[in-house]
């Protein structure tokens, strides 16, 4: 009988793990599922540019290309006129200060400082040619610079402090034969570049991801999704989503992981009420500059020291400049565990001409707003870039030095080596004044980690956060965390909610025993 019984037990077993399975099989794809397969189709070109007969000639200046892409795309320069990535600037609101045009040419960094005086080599970045006294001057739409989004060959570059015009050697004929959708190869040779070098200032833009491996960036891993920039960067009409907070501060036209793996991501129900106050990047990128180091503090107040009456270079082993004449001294780090803040998508930031009025803690270049009892913050993980950086004693001011120019005499300070005059010029180019009382200032900056998500495996865990030893989010003390804190009147409460449950159960479970004895003794009479 036993055996009978057991042979049963066990084929109901199998039974049961079939129709499982068969119903596991049955199941909708999952979110995941869908975005991979929607991911993995690729787009194809339209259009063969190659075969066009305006294209089908020699092109002597950049501009007679600009030409030829307007012949077609007619109305396209007045999009991308309207945009920030050419007028490096948006018309932005910030609290205290009302609606302004904030941009590179008002707000000041704690890399390179500032565009205005130096625009001829900050133009190497910008969409267009010919950026040479003012960004604002810059009206003419045969100037737009369509190849350095639209290359497809990967040649085109643009050349060093020419004011955005490309390098001369370069084949335009055949560049405008061979353009189409932008590439991480466009986007990437400025922004991966941005500060003065590779991988200088965001920390998580780095070069290596022109070729991504999955251990740098799973979205971009080149044998994988091998996502482009635009594919989370949506454009349209040359507006695209995406702010980077270093010059933008109004919670608009973010670039987010919700728009593919929508604010429920998770199979486990726990983990998804955990994004309703934790980004997406913060545990899924738990250290940034994976493939080649990001500078973390920059020191202006040694620059301008020289051998032989010459500049020089001092680097470290792994190549990066620890010292340079023309800009000081710098620290770098490498996969580096990012710091953590509240951040509800706004921010504010220090405008040309603000006087600064405690010199006692460094000065917030760009404040990221946020806080526990913001309902709109979440935590999010971010690069810290500490600078030394000139000030102005007598008006208050951050000072924007004068940094580029063509020729020796005319005060930049990266001909001269004269921070008095370079302060004096640089003032004079943006309408300010000088004092004369120059110093330099701690100032500190705020990048937000988007870019190198780990994969599944490699991301934070439970206990990297709650946790009393080394959590990530040791420095966030605004709310309790479980694990994390210790709060006397919590642990007791909770303790005593342990011990009457575990006391209400066995009580339970007594009286239950104790009563259905008795039923029985009943029944039996």
């Amino acid at each position: 009988m036993k055996k009978i019984f057991f042979i049963v037990i066990v084929i109901a077993l199998v039974i049961i793990s079939s129709i499982i399975l068969l119903e596991s099989n049955q199941t909708e794809p999952s979110n995941l599922d869908i975005l991979k397969k929607t991911m993995s189709k690729k787009d194809s070109a339209s259009a063969d540019h190659s075969k066009f007969a305006v294209l089908q000639k020699k092109f002597d200046s950049p501009q007679q290309v600009t030409e030829a892409c307007l012949s077609c795309h007619t109305e396209r320069h007045k999009e991308v006129m309207r945009s920030s990535h050419w007028n490096w600037s948006r018309e932005q609101y910030i609290e205290g200060r009302g609606i302004v045009n904030l941009g590179k040419k008002n707000a000041i960094n704690n890399f390179c400082i500032g565009v205005e005086g130096n625009e001829k080599s900050c133009g190497k970045c910008h969409v267009g040619f010919g950026v040479s006294d003012s960004v604002n001057d810059n009206t003419n739409a045969k100037n737009i610079d369509c190849m350095v989004c639209h290359d497809n060959t990967e040649t085109y570059a643009k050349a060093n402090e020419m004011g955005g015009y490309p390098d001369n050697k370069l084949d335009l004929s055949e560049i405008a034969r061979h353009v189409g959708k932008s590439k991480r190869s466009n986007c990437g040779v400025c922004h991966f570049f941005g500060g003065g070098g590779n991988n200088v200032k965001h920390g998580d833009l780095d070069k290596a991801m022109f070729e991504s491996a999955r251990d740098i960036d799973v979205h971009m891993d080149v044998s994988g999704p091998d996502l482009q920039c635009a594919a989370c960067h949506v454009t349209k009409k040359h507006k695209m989503l995406g702010r980077v907070y270093s010059l933008s501060s109004n919670n608009q036209d973010r670039s987010t992981c919700e728009q593919c793996h929508t604010a429920s991501p998770h199979n486990e129900t726990i983990l998804n009420e955990h994004t309703v106050k934790v980004a997406c990047q913060t545990c899924h990128i738990p250290v940034y500059a994976k493939a080649n180091s990001t500078k973390m503090e920059w020191d202006w107040s040694t620059a301008g020291k020289l051998k032989d009456g010459e500049p020089y270079e001092e680097d470290d082993s792994l190549g990066n400049h620890t010292y340079l004449s023309i800009k000081g001294t710098f620290k770098w780090d490498r996969n580096v565990k990012p710091d953590y803040i509240w951040f509800n998508g706004t921010a504010e930031h220090y405008l040309l001409g603000d006087s600064i009025k405690d010199t006692t803690k460094p000065v917030e270049i760009n404040k990221l707003n946020g806080s526990y009892s913001d309902r709109a913050s979440k935590i999010i993980p971010v690069k810290i870039h500490n600078a030394l950086q000139p000030f102005d004693q007598g008006t208050g001011m951050l000072i924007q030095p004068k940094l580029f120019s063509d020729n020796y005499g005319e005060g930049a300070f990266w001909k001269d080596f004269n921070w008095k005059t370079a302060a004096a010029e640089g003032m004079k180019d943006v309408n300010l004044p000088f004092s004369g009382k120059l110093s330099f200032i701690k100032t500190i900056m705020y990048w937000p980690v988007n870019h190198m998500v780990s994969t599944k495996e490699k991301s934070l865990q439970c206990v990297d956060c709650h946790t009393r030893n080394n959590s990530r989010l040791a420095g966030l003390k605004d709310f309790y965390m479980p694990a994390r804190d210790y709060n006397p009147i919590i642990e007791t409460g909770g303790t005593a909610v342990i011990i009457l449950t575990l006391l209400g159960t066995a009580a339970h479970g007594i009286l239950r025993i104790k009563f259905s004895g008795k039923r029985k003794k009943q029944n039996e009479k």
